[in-house]
């Protein structure tokens, strides 16, 4: 698929899915605080940003793992009542065993991080030019329970085509930001940040990082987010693109959905009736998950690994389609700064958000 496919093609209902040289360190300290590089500000206040994990927390986090208290294991034969203790298990196991941080670390450190505050909020982000003069800037935005590493994989393909069987013409500048609250940016301590006022922050980071003219795509969260940056129309955000599309049919369209269609809405359907559970606890009482997601690594494993076994096509084996590192890999984004209570807070902020109607 070509750019202008990529920024303009049609988007399917889905679900949630599952980086130059560094100038200055950051750490990650016990308790989840981050020590923020001390660089010159430039371009608005942009800051290089690297991790450095101590040792001290990594150990803590063994501890934690190998102190784990298992519940009892579930009644049913299948994922109905949530993940299955032994995959959890196993998860944790390769998490004690042969998981390697520092490899993602240094991926991460690799890559380009930068952190920048708009609108009192630090927000970090990735930031990975491609060597094409013209390539398109494209703002690519993850969801929940995602993090900038949803993107790892296809980072290559966007920036350097050629190497990957493309055309220099299909080379995009990419730029991905961690939502407030998770991973490594900044966790809102009032009300109000919602997908409106993260859209706004968006713009505020492209028109920061210079760019005139840029794309926007996102999933889940991602989607809705980049919907509102395609209702705000800012100048220079050429077309949106979306792997989830935040649309409800009216009983007109439903009598008339082809067989296509109505199997779309029979798996909406499913989806709202037995696994949007997590959906509705973070909506209405995300304080209530936020003590276990803080205290036990295994328990923030297993309400991430909840949302892999149900919405990643695998019949519920998740490490059938994803890499079990690459599942801790993201864990870890949430488990480090302590992220799972303040992500669990934005499904809170968006239940009351006004919606923006849209007549097709």
């Amino acid at each position: 698929m070509h750019r202008r496919q990529f920024i303009f093609s049609g988007s399917a209902i889905a679900g949630a899915a599952l980086f130059p040289a560094m100038a200055s360190a950051a750490e990650v300290l016990p308790g989840g605080a981050l020590l923020q590089p001390v660089a010159r500000h430039t371009n608005g206040g942009v800051r290089p940003f690297k991790i450095v994990v101590p040792r001290a927390q990594l150990v803590d986090l063994q501890e934690r793992l190998a102190k784990t208290r298992w519940p009892d294991k579930e009644t049913v034969e299948d994922t109905r009542q949530g993940p299955p203790l032994a995959n959890v298990r196993h998860l944790v196991e390769r998490w004690q065993n042969g998981y390697d941080w520092r490899s993602c670390e240094r991926l991460l450190n690799s890559l380009g991080q930068h952190v920048t505050q708009i609108d009192g909020i630090d927000i970090h982000f990735l930031h990975i030019r491609s060597k094409e003069r013209n390539a398109l800037p494209l703002l690519l935005t993850h969801g929940w329970p995602g993090s900038v590493l949803e993107f790892r994989h296809i980072i290559g393909p966007l920036t350097d085509p050629v190497a990957h069987g493309g055309k220099a013409s299909d080379a995009f500048d990419v730029i991905i930001p961690s939502l407030p609250g998770h991973g490594f940016s900044g966790k809102p301590i009032t009300t109000g940040w919602n997908n409106e006022r993260i859209a706004k922050a968006w713009i505020v980071l492209m028109d920061r990082l210079g760019y005139k003219r840029w794309a926007a795509q996102g999933g889940d969260r991602g989607a809705q987010i980049a919907t509102r940056l395609g209702y705000m129309q800012p100048a220079g955000l050429i077309g949106i693109h979306l792997n989830l599309v935040d649309y409800v049919p009216n009983e007109a369209e439903r009598s008339s959905a082809t067989p296509a269609e109505q199997k779309m809405l029979a798996d909406m359907q499913d989806y709202l009736d037995n696994l949007s559970g997590y959906y509705a606890l973070q909506s209405k009482h995300p304080q209530s998950i936020a003590y276990s997601v803080s205290d036990s690594p295994a328990g923030q494993a297993a309400w991430i690994y909840q949302m892999l076994q149900d919405v990643s096509d695998s019949g519920g084996q998740p490490e059938r389609v994803l890499k079990l590192d690459d599942m801790i890999d993201n864990i870890m984004l949430y488990w480090l700064p302590n992220a799972g209570p303040s992500s669990a807070r934005l499904y809170w902020e968006t239940a009351r958000e006004k919606p923006r109607p849209v007549t097709i």
